[in-house]
């Protein structure tokens, strides 16, 4: 059993959601369980706040299309911390390139599928946002989830947040697809 289909008790962003079949992701940047390579760390933090490439199949045929999301539930916020989240991308699609989740019009932004909207982060800014752990707060975990969607599309603001895309989506979700990284204060320097 993996780091996340065991999930992560209290810290399980999912375990008080209704409960989904799962499909397959998989990325070249990052492992379920194993930490983040330094370029998915925030700049600030010495990486280069890319978003990592992932890809994913043997979803249900009812699928219509996805959203993307990536959450740290160990940020020491007392909320987490939304680092991307993305909505209406198409059934045709099935992968995301590294770097997709760049700010509008700046390299890699043109790599999101025409449709898609990319909802603000905690920085307010509509992009991937890199890790950046604070020191003293240990191992945060970081999960990407593909959602699997019946519907083609969710009627959401584009400057609305992460949580009002994740309750506007909540019924139209029918699978989920995980990968659970790490990372730590320091780890990419």
């Amino acid at each position: 059993m993996t780091h996340a289909q065991q999930g992560r008790g209290a810290l399980n962003p999912y375990a008080g959601m209704r409960q989904v079949p799962s499909f397959t992701l998989t990325s070249t940047d990052i492992q379920d369980g194993e930490p983040l390579p330094a370029e998915l760390y925030a700049a600030y933090a010495g990486g280069s706040n890319r978003s990592p490439q992932l890809s994913w199949s043997d979803f249900p045929a009812e699928t219509k299309s996805f959203a993307v999301t990536c959450f740290d539930p160990d940020a020491p916020t007392g909320s987490g911390f939304w680092h991307w989240s993305v909505a209406n991308i198409p059934l045709a699609v099935t992968e995301l390139a590294a770097g997709a989740g760049a700010p509008a019009g700046e390299p890699g932004s043109e790599l999101l599928p025409a449709g898609a909207l990319t909802m603000p982060n905690e920085m307010r800014e509509p992009a991937f946002t890199g890790a950046a752990p604070p020191e003293h707060t240990g191992v945060h975990h970081y999960w990407f989830v593909v959602h699997a969607l019946n519907v083609e599309h969710i009627d959401v603001d584009a400057n609305a947040t992460p949580a009002v895309m994740g309750f506007t989506m909540r019924d139209a979700v029918i699978a989920r697809a995980i990968i659970v990284a790490t990372g730590e204060f320091g780890q990419a320097a």
